[in-house]
């Protein structure tokens, strides 16, 4: 068994042509942790999300799953390591013209050789794990903010991620919509053990699921290593403490 980090960032910097966006990222996320990419508006955290998730290759450093250099091996090998990834996206992604079962089979039907029966069973199960048991027959147009972003999960989960990543997962809710997307939150984490990074600027979230975390510094393009928001609102950099008060500590 692998002793090394679930993911290692390393060296990583994000430019787009000559502008970069950060620079010299190194952290290390742990197996069951919520991790949380914070900082404020245009500080870089969704492209480092891309980075992340193999969308957007770095300037420079690289990513390393489980000590595999994901920025390095050949395009077959990343296919398999981004398998091992669930993606919610901020605005969640559903197709308007499938249902949420449908929403859901579709990494299933496209990954897998499942049968039908078995796909349908998974389906449900994991609509139920996020409170929408019942609900397969519905089109995103029908559901409220908060269900969408609940298929949206169940959609990631749907091949049994080791690692979910979701952005901005509070992204248009209302505080107790966000709280419950919260909770579901860590009872998946406890649940099924998986690894999360979350990429977000809530604090309500910050503070109420992460237990590691980075901060991206819009000014100097940096990072500046956070660890556990929890305590760093008390003690940590003062950049920080001043975003995890709103200026007001």
């Amino acid at each position: 068994m692998s002793t090394a980090p679930h993911i290692e960032v390393r060296g990583l910097s994000m430019a787009y042509g000559k502008f970069v966006v950060q620079h010299d990222l190194n952290f290390t996320v742990n197996k069951g942790d919520i991790f949380v990419i914070m900082g404020g508006n245009g500080c870089g955290k969704t492209t480092l999300m891309r980075a992340l998730i193999g969308l957007q290759r770095p300037a420079a450093g690289t990513v390393f799953y489980d000590g595999e250099d994901f920025w390095q091996v050949a395009p077959e090998e990343q296919e398999r390591l981004k398998r091992r990834l669930g993606i919610m996206f901020q605005g969640g992604a559903l197709w308007s013209s499938l249902t949420l079962a449908e929403n859901v089979a579709l990494p299933l039907s496209e990954y897998t050789r499942l049968a039908p029966d078995r796909i349908s069973e998974i389906v449900a199960y994991k609509l139920a794990l996020v409170g929408l048991a019942g609900f397969e027959e519905f089109y995103p147009s029908e559901l409220s903010g908060g269900m969408k972003k609940r298929a949206s999960l169940a959609r990631a989960m749907a091949l049994d991620p080791d690692i979910l990543v979701i952005d901005e997962p509070s992204s248009g809710l209302d505080p107790l919509t966000a709280r419950r997307l919260d909770d579901l939150i860590l009872e998946l984490r406890d649940s099924l053990g998986t690894t999360i990074v979350v990429v977000t600027h809530e604090l309500a979230s910050i503070l109420g699921i992460g237990n590691n975390s980075v901060f991206l510094d819009a000014e100097a393009h940096t990072m500046i290593a956070t660890g556990d928001p929890r305590i760093a609102v008390h003690t940590g950099a003062p950049k920080v403490r001043h975003f995890l008060t709103r200026g007001t500590a």
